[in-house]
């Protein structure tokens, strides 16, 4: 279950992306701001909106957190194609950040562990 630590984690983490300079000037800030969203909107969609349809009969939460997020996701696949080819990333890295795409908390581990560094390498 989600503790207020952990919220009180990915709020940071927004706040410092979006306090970041000229992050959307670029192909990879767009791509971070996108793929945090995309992320988020996966586990409103797992954490929130599939109990309400399942425990409590509310079905329309599942619909709107589902077209949310499933824009969110074609959009996030479409960046991480522009970003691969823009910074000449390998096959294999972009395969890696697909498929953080697919599993839970995944953008925060591959914001954590490539994102950032790239986005120092290239802002240097």
């Amino acid at each position: 279950m989600v503790n207020k630590y952990s919220l009180y984690i990915c709020n940071l983490h927004l706040i410092s992306i979006f306090m970041a300079s000229n992050i959307l000037s670029s192909s990879l800030g767009r791509f971070r701001l996108v793929s945090f969203a995309e992320g988020l909107s996966f586990l409103l969609l797992l954490g929130v909106a599939m109990p309400l349809k399942y425990i409590w009969q509310m079905p329309e939460a599942v619909k709107i957190a589902g077209y949310l997020h499933g824009g969110l996701f074609i959009t996030y696949c479409i960046l991480l194609l522009m970003v691969t080819i823009d910074l000449k990333w390998s096959f294999k890295i972009a395969l890696l950040l697909f498929l953080a795409s697919i599993f839970p908390f995944g953008f925060l581990i591959a914001e954590r562990t490539f994102l950032k560094k790239q986005a120092k390498i290239t802002a240097a």
